[in-house]
């Protein structure tokens, strides 16, 4: 049952968040000509699909995953995403992505205890042209590292690398494209599995006048040491309001799980909350 309390208060939070977010973006709506403001955070929604938009954010992405094990477990981990990025030369920006993981897992045996802890982090350099390409193409592509910063060997403790990279197009509010990496493992604790994966996640999302995104995505793993796909299919809306003046975009998903190893989750819900860093 401590999942569930865990879900309810979270989302019991989450409804409290959106309803005050709610009334301070109806207040801030009196206060700026409506046409001007909808259109800016029409662009800003559509600059948020892009993960390699020039924007200062920091999503906190929270992840539900149910059905683990012979205890239908439930694991929930707390993605903590830092987006910074930095401007090169007169022509290029690379942009740091960090994905810091904060994990608690029930045990998927009967009986077992449950764990609590930090996950190894992925942090993404994406070295990118500052205009896009003929025919509207975006794209970044540079190296991503694995860093053992888990506290346990459950959850991690490996040093990796590999190359990753993105590429985007959005037009007539659509965002549509492919990020994949591929990590390697080549030091860390020697009791914790190897790291050998590959990671492909084409999306589409869809953005309304009123800045609200429709999407459907996969982030398909296939892990090269156990020759094992994971493919969660995930399907999300996000809406963009002004908390205190400031954007904030709320995202609620849910995924199905096409494929998995065996006693993984079935089913999962996501709930997001982006900051904007005003530059």
């Amino acid at each position: 049952m401590l999942w569930l309390i865990t879900v309810l208060r979270s989302f019991g939070i989450a409804s409290a968040l959106v309803a005050l977010t709610l009334s301070a973006a109806n207040l801030h709506a009196q206060q700026a000509p409506a046409d001007t403001e909808q259109t800016r955070t029409e662009a800003l929604a559509k600059k948020l699909q892009n993960p390699i938009a020039n924007l200062i954010s920091l999503p906190i992405q929270s992840n539900w995953d149910f059905g683990i094990g012979q205890a239908d477990a439930m694991r929930y981990t707390a993605n903590i995403q830092p987006v910074i990025p930095f401007s090169i030369s007169t022509n290029w920006n690379v942009i740091t992505r960090t994905i810091l993981p904060v994990i608690y897992a029930e045990s998927p045996a009967v009986g077992g205890s449950s764990m609590f802890g930090l996950g190894d982090s992925v942090q993404s350099f994406f070295f990118s042209p500052k205009t896009s390409t003929s025919g509207g193409w975006i794209w970044g592509a540079g190296p991503v590292f694995l860093w053992p910063t888990s506290t346990d060997d459950a959850f991690g403790g490996k040093v990796g690398a590999g190359p990753t990279a993105v590429m985007l197009r959005q037009a007539s509010g659509w965002t549509y494209g492919l990020l994949a990496n591929h990590l390697r493992s080549f030091a860390g604790r020697g009791n914790v599995a190897d790291v050998n994966a590959t990671f492909i996640q084409p999306f589409v999302t869809y953005t309304t006048k009123t800045s609200t995104s429709f999407g459907i995505s996969t982030e398909t793993t296939y892990d090269w040491e156990r020759s094992q796909w994971i493919i969660p299919m995930n399907f999300i809306a996000s809406q963009l309001l002004k908390v205190g003046g400031a954007p904030v975009q709320f995202t609620f998903g849910t995924r199905y799980y096409a494929e998995k190893p065996s006693g993984g989750p079935d089913w999962g819900l996501r709930f997001v909350i982006t900051f904007l860093i005003p530059r």
